[in-house]
């Protein structure tokens, strides 16, 4: 597979599954000692990543959970924060600014601060009051994200499958391996059908419009300079779909919880106007070891496993490497 480091990308996945310990113990001391909401903070993709964990406590549970902007929340503030807040931060460097000063913000406000990333140097884990470290470089957060949701509402009574579910992902590695060896071919092709493509409409919905926005904005706006739109499916007919002409690139992200019928109703209708519709579907992938009830919950990883291959592509028949950056941490702002 171009690019793709299997032994890299097994050990880093390994590293976020073996935190289980650790995670539950944090969450579980948490729960005895008791908190009132949840921040979930980030800044362009670890916001966006955060978004489908909001959404799972939305539709789950009682708990008041919240994705936020960092540098927005230092701004305008939060009237829900405060001594019995709990804040999530992920940083891949451990080094994001806005986030770095988010902790700052939060702990002046008494919240108790909790940090994921992979150097336990970095200014992220040395700031939070628990840091939880995987390898270096280890991305998408999700599997952190899944054991600690998945934890929480469990000790709430929200998720009675979490056990179970909790053992399966400890096989993700192996799993994802698999995603990314039977998307290769489709990623090359899309890339290659698309190398002179500009601009691209991206469509997805439920756990799956945070990976949407961030794929749009963090992917092929920033790492590749192309212009996009993105709009959720279940806002696709309030506006954005008057964009649609015969050869627009329409890129569908579908993934298997209850919101489903909403991006088909949105990929259908694309199709009657443009002849170039794309839909990558996580149910197009077996996932052997994880039970149907729980493919849903994975969307956003299996998805971010597909569209690494298809950057990689994008990358090698554009000539434009995915590293390039002409003004994000190359000039002040």
């Amino acid at each position: 597979m171009l690019g793709f480091n299997e032994p890299e990308f097994r050990s880093q996945l390994a590293s976020a599954v073996a935190l289980r310990p650790r995670i539950e113990e944090l969450v579980d001391r948490l729960v005895d000692e008791g908190f009132d909401n949840l921040l979930l903070v980030g800044a362009g993709g670890t916001y966006a990543q955060m978004w489908p964990y909001e959404h799972l406590a939305r539709r789950s549970s009682g708990l008041p959970v919240r994705a936020v902007i960092a540098a927005e929340l230092i701004v305008s503030g939060d009237a829900t924060l405060g001594e019995r807040t709990v804040a999530i931060f992920t940083s891949v460097s451990g080094t994001t600014d806005d986030s770095v000063r988010a902790i700052e913000y939060c702990k002046a406000q008494g919240a108790y601060t909790i940090g994921f990333t992979g150097y336990p140097e970095s200014p992220v884990a040395t700031k939070v009051d628990a840091a939880l470290v995987t390898e270096p470089k280890t991305w998408p957060f999700d599997p952190q994200l899944l054991l600690f949701m998945g934890r929480l509402l469990s000790r709430r009574g929200e998720f009675d499958g979490y056990e179970k579910f909790a053992d399966e992902l400890a096989g993700i590695p192996g799993i994802l391996v698999e995603v990314a060896r039977q998307a290769e071919p489709a990623a090359s092709d899309f890339a290659e059908a698309h190398q002179d493509t500009d601009y691209h409409f991206l469509v997805g919905g439920g756990n799956l419009w945070g990976f949407t926005y961030l794929y749009s904005m963090c992917i092929l706006e920033e790492m590749q300079w192309l212009r996009t739109t993105r709009v959720h499916s279940a806002e696709f007919f309030h506006g954005s779909l008057e964009l649609l002409e015969e050869d627009t690139s329409v890129i569908v992200f579908q993934g298997e919880d209850e919101t489903r019928a909403l991006t088909d109703r949105a990929a259908s209708f694309a199709r009657r106007v443009s002849k170039d519709v794309t839909v990558f579907d996580t149910r197009d992938h077996a996932l052997d070891g994880i039970s149907p009830e729980f493919r849903g919950l994975l969307a956003p990883l299996v998805l971010d496993t597909v569209m690494g291959r298809v950057s990689k592509h994008l990358e090698r028949v554009r000539d434009h490497s995915l590293d390039l950056r002409r003004y994000y941490r190359v000039m002040d702002y």
